[in-house]
């Protein structure tokens, strides 16, 4: 490995360990070329209504593409090649056995030159996150190129002490007596076979490198299957891994795309073939709860969740409804870690200010809301544009159920006049209204949840977050013992608790190399970015022995 890699990997190693801020790739635009923007602007401009071919292509019939930018309400146009089910398997098990002998230090610096190599994409990636999943630029830039590089490094680092945790090769002795007896030992880390990562159209990149490069890591191969909406950010991603490959001799088809069409999908015939082994999934609950049943095949599923905050009292009441206002607004409530239920006592919340009652609450969240989004240098950019027609959809169906406290406002982007946006909505209702909030809304809503009193909301954040499945949970208190109850009681379902956040600290953001995404202990998901499990499911330790 070259010197380079391996003090990254061995730099990316000790942030994990010290759990401290580190970035191995920096989120600042600034910090890159100056001309970097410009021209990642005009690489993503030439792909528009053309073939896609960066990546390494094998025999096919036809090209696939149905991209819609949410900003411009117009096609990309482009197009990518589509190989059956069958074909993609049989390429993936005749690049195995190279990638399969090439040892781990090789196989990590191959990864980290893929890496290096992706940022001086990230422009040009943040462009095409832009105008598939309808984040706004520097959202777009930051979560599909630092934020997303650093969630590979973590996991590529992670994998290569677990594949390095044991000696490869002894001589064992044991004494018995007059005589020793001796036996040589080898012990390998096996990978699996091949792996299947299934991506979301929301974030098309940070959720599908971790299981990308966990699997490549580990020695296995890997089929790339992307949301029909959101190809082209991780097809440039998978263009600068084969790249590596081709550089270091191996076969491109070592990590393979497979587009498809929403009309007609691969993803089941991909994920029921005997030849997979190991199962990446980012999406809703009902297709991942089909990829966890599947028989014979190693899992890791982040799936819907039902986030909850919990206001009980507070300090700074404005700064606190500021706070939970950005959470709700950031990329319209389209993010996994988004707060969708804020439960509050009848009674109302106490406040270093005085007590505000349940009325004062809602509205207090909702003006916050409303002031955010009518700033017109702050509300576009923040709330982005809408994925596609069936979150509004889901939004607007709810609002006929509940007592709407703030409706959708409408809102301009200053740049793309038919982008789709929408502002979250708040909406309230009674706890015992279970049928309204108690299932994930995904996308621009909020709901105000009334409770008997805080227990009884910590109660319920509880049960939801046990049975529904939860991300992420925010809490508000003054109250040591209160704190320290609603800490226990969300660990208990596995769900993590940010506490009394405010300015620049949000509940959407989790950090590479210090955040634990996904428990992996609710139904929200059955695995985590990053644990030494996520990486060791995806190899075997076979030992052999020698007289």
């Amino acid at each position: 490995m070259t010197s380079q890699a391996k003090t990254q990997i061995e730099q990316a190693i000790e942030a994990q360990r010290n759990r401290q801020f580190y970035a191995a790739y920096p989120e600042n635009p600034k910090a890159y070329a100056e001309d970097a923007n410009a021209k990642g602007l005009e690489s993503f401009q030439k792909y528009l209504n053309t073939d896609f071919t960066g990546i390494a292509e094998n025999p096919h019939q036809t090209r696939v593409g149905e991209e819609v930018s949410p900003y411009m309400m117009v096609g990309l146009g482009v197009q990518y090649p589509f190989y059956e089910a069958e074909d993609l398997v049989t390429y993936a098990r005749n690049a195995w056995p190279a990638w399969r002998n090439t040892g781990v230090e090789k196989r990590a610096e191959i990864l980290v030159n893929s890496l290096n190599n992706i940022a001086e994409r990230f422009f040009e990636i943040a462009y095409a996150t832009m105008h598939t999943t309808g984040q706004s630029f520097v959202m777009s830039f930051q979560a599909s190129g630092p934020h997303a590089n650093d969630r590979a490094m973590e996991v590529l680092s992670l994998a290569y002490q677990e594949l390095n945790r044991f000696e490869k090769s002894v001589e064992w002795v044991k004494p018995m007596g007059k005589f020793d007896l001796k036996i040589n030992k080898t012990f390998q880390p096996i990978p699996r076979g091949i792996s299947l990562v299934i991506g979301c159209s929301t974030f098309p990149t940070w959720n599908t490198v971790p299981g990308l490069y966990a699997s490549l890591i580990a020695g296995n191969p890997v089929i790339v299957k992307p949301h029909p909406k959101s190809i082209l950010p991780i097809a440039i991603v998978v263009e600068e891994i084969q790249k590596a490959l081709l550089e270091a001799g191996l076969q491109a088809n070592v990590v393979q795309m497979a587009p498809d069409t929403l009309a007609n999908p691969i993803t089941k015939k991909l994920a029921e073939h005997h030849d997979v082994k190991l199962i990446d999934y980012t999406g809703g609950s009902a297709f991942g709860d089909y990829i966890e049943s599947l028989s014979g095949k190693i899992t890791f599923t982040e799936k819907a969740g039902v986030n909850s905050v919990i206001l009980d009292s507070v300090n700074d009441p404005q700064a606190v409804f500021n706070n939970i206002a950005f959470s709700a607004c950031l990329y319209s409530g389209q993010m996994c870690t988004a707060p969708q239920n804020i439960f509050v006592p009848e009674t109302g919340i106490s406040t270093a200010e005085g007590h505000l009652g349940f009325d004062d609450v809602v509205a207090g969240i909702g003006n916050a809301i409303k002031g955010l989004v009518e700033n017109p240098k702050m509300g576009p950019y923040t709330l982005g544009a809408i994925q596609n027609d069936l979150t509004v959809n889901r939004v607007d169906e709810a609002k006929k159920y509940t007592q709407v406290a703030l409706d959708s406002i409408p809102v301009q982007h200053p740049d793309f006049p038919d982008a789709r946006m929408k502002s979250p909505v708040v909406m309230v209702t009674e706890a015992s209204n279970v049928e309204v909030w108690q299932h994930e809304c995904f996308g621009p809503a909020v709901f105000v949840v009334k409770t008997k009193d805080s227990i009884s909301s910590l109660q319920l954040a509880a049960k939801s977050a046990s049975s529904l499945g939860a991300i992420t949970c925010l809490c508000y208190t003054t109250s040591e013992a209160f704190r320290d109850e609603v800490a226990a009681t969300m660990n208990e379902a596995f769900t993590p608790v940010s506490f009394n956040f405010t300015g620049a600290a949000f509940v959407n953001q989790h950090a590479a190399f210090s955040d634990f995404h996904v428990s992996g202990g609710n139904p929200s998901g059955n695995a985590g970015f990053t644990n030494p499990e996520y990486v060791n499911r995806r190899f075997v330790w076979v030992g052999n022995r020698f007289a």
